[in-house]
């Protein structure tokens, strides 16, 4: 859906027709040298976050698998069942409570970088949207948790640990709005400092605080909790004082009407993403066991990380994306969004192929009664693939203001996911809620990847991503190879070592895309330039 504001005339008259030049034109036959000096600055920008949000969201990965495990070891199965369920749901919540502020701060804060007034109101607006929604769910958790726990693992401790998540959620909000305002103004370390270190950081502080003074579920949950409001309230005036975005409510009837906009559309494709993508975690605790449940959060940990690499290159794609639309720079925004794609798959492969492989040694960390989770996660690891493989196509729908048609298409999927997850669930237990989950995530993104071709002529795809495609298989064979050979838990450490040599080693051979030299040679030297400078003090 258009607004009239120039998308229609920034895309060309054949909507395929940028898609074709770059399937005529691969980049590895493109000279690094030749690529335009706004593609390439907008390629350093997204890949220099990325660097920056890959240790940010491995240390947040990491934070949050030593929380889950010591919680996985301290409560025992069936307490630790009761936490994850409410969690998760806190979680769900968490993704509605700021009501699409998010996605409109990285909309138009660039867009006003030369009015910091206007600025401050849309700040000003999206923490006062927050706030209010996290009361109002606040207040439903408080009402709905006896019944919630009656519809699912019907435990004694349930209604209250429910009832304390949900203060979380209005907290948890607060601190994705002052992400967001620092990565809306291009700062990948704030964002990364609060919402990727900082927000697990202290979970896991208030749960092992909680556990060492000898609380079960419920004190495990006041814990984070108390934890969470003491970053709160750091989070949103320090955000002020580093960017200079001073939240006012001053002039917001101005501004409240093209906000929200934006931010309303998303927050129903926010809600619609809940049944579509989320709703296995309510039907695991509704249709069977609090151990079940356990499990399947123990699967949702190490599914984590096979995002990592996703969520670090859309770090800073929205805002570079959301300027090049602006400028009408149609092409440059494909050229990126192709370039961006590929190193997401060249970089998710081994993640994927370690997971694959090592998966049930993985979950036996977490004790014995996780293996069962292995087959659920090879599952769901095919809807990660896919996600991955296509890029950042939901960022983009909403970057070049298509966010209606994302909502339209989330409550689509939502409607047909709610459907056939029930009937996975009810006939397979753990692997069809992962199946019905994997199957959302390919047909949403499949059909998002259309609808960018159809609207805007972005096409990601060409020959060279079959170069990561072939290295992978390598990889996996050589991984599966170390297996047979190796016993143990070792066999985890060496494996992965030798499947990532083998996986550097096909790539050197098959000859990596000009482009991607490009970045990694230029961050390099930034990176070296950058430590020598340190050690030169």
């Amino acid at each position: 859906m258009n607004d009239g504001s120039g998308a229609d005339r920034d895309a060309p008259d054949d909507p395929a027709s940028d898609a074709d030049t770059a399937d005529a034109a691969p980049a590895d036959t493109t000279p690094a040298d030749s690529v335009p000096d706004d593609e390439r600055e907008a390629l350093l920008t997204i890949a220099g976050g990325a660097v920056l949000t890959a240790g940010g969201v491995s240390g947040q990965r990491a934070l949050t698998a030593a929380a889950e495990f010591f919680l996985a070891r301290g409560l025992g199965p069936a307490a630790y069942g009761v936490y994850a369920l409410a969690w998760r749901i806190a979680q769900l919540l968490s993704r509605l409570v700021t009501f699409g502020s998010v996605p409109a701060l990285q909309r138009y804060l660039p867009e006003y970088a030369d009015d910091p007034d206007r600025q401050g109101v849309v700040a000003g607006l999206a923490y006062a949207t927050t706030l209010g929604f996290g009361a109002a769910i606040a207040a439903g958790i408080w009402l709905t948790a006896p019944r919630i726990d009656a519809l699912t693992v019907a435990d004694p401790a349930f209604p209250a640990t429910m009832r304390t998540f949900g203060f979380l959620v209005g907290l948890l909000g607060v601190v994705m709005v002052a992400s967001a305002i620092f990565r809306a103004v291009g700062s990948a370390r704030g964002e990364i400092a609060f919402n990727k270190l900082l927000r697990p950081g202290v979970r896991l502080v208030g749960a092992l605080a909680a556990l060492a003074l000898g609380y079960s579920v419920v004190g495990v949950a006041g814990g984070i909790v108390v934890a969470t409001a003491l970053l709160a309230v750091v989070a949103a005036p320090l955000a002020a004082l580093v960017t200079g975005i001073v939240p006012s409510l001053r002039g917001v009837r101005r501004e409240a009407g093209r906000f929200y906009d934006h931010a309303a559309p998303v927050a129903m494709s926010s809600l619609g993403k809940v049944f579509q993508n989320r709703v296995d975690v309510l039907l695991v605790g509704a249709l069977l066991t609090a151990t079940a449940a356990g499990v399947y959060n123990v699967v949702l940990v190490l599914i984590a990380i096979a995002w990592i690499p996703l969520l670090s290159f859309n770090q800073l794609l929205p805002p570079v994306a959301s300027e090049l639309y602006a400028d009408g720079r149609t092409e440059t925004l494909n050229a990126v969004y192709a370039s961006v794609t590929r190193q997401i798959v060249t970089t998710v492969i081994p993640i994927l192929a370690v997971l694959v492989v090592y998966g049930r040694e993985l979950l036996g960390l977490f004790g014995e009664p996780y293996v069962a989770g292995y087959v659920p996660l090879v599952v769901y690891l095919g809807g990660v693939f896919v996600g991955s493989a296509v890029g950042a196509t939901g960022w983009l729908l909403m970057m070049t203001d298509h966010q209606y048609a994302r909502m339209a298409l989330d409550w689509l999927l939502a409607v047909l996911n709610v459907a056939l997850t029930y009937a996975f669930v009810v006939r397979y237990g753990l692997v069809g809620a992962a199946l019905g989950t994997s199957l959302a995530i390919a047909v949403q993104n499949a059909i998002q990847v259309v609808l960018l071709r159809r609207f805007e002529g972005l096409w990601p795809f060409d020959r060279t991503y079959l170069t990561p495609l072939a290295a992978g298989v390598a990889a996996l064979a050589a991984m599966r190879a170390i297996r047979e050979v190796v016993p143990g838990p070792a066999a985890v450490v060496v494996g992965a070592a030798g499947g990532l040599a083998a996986y550097g080693g096909a790539l050197r051979v098959l000859g990596v895309d000009p482009r991607d030299r490009l970045v990694a040679r230029e961050l390099a030297a930034r990176y070296r330039a950058s430590l020598a400078e340190r050690l030169g003090r």
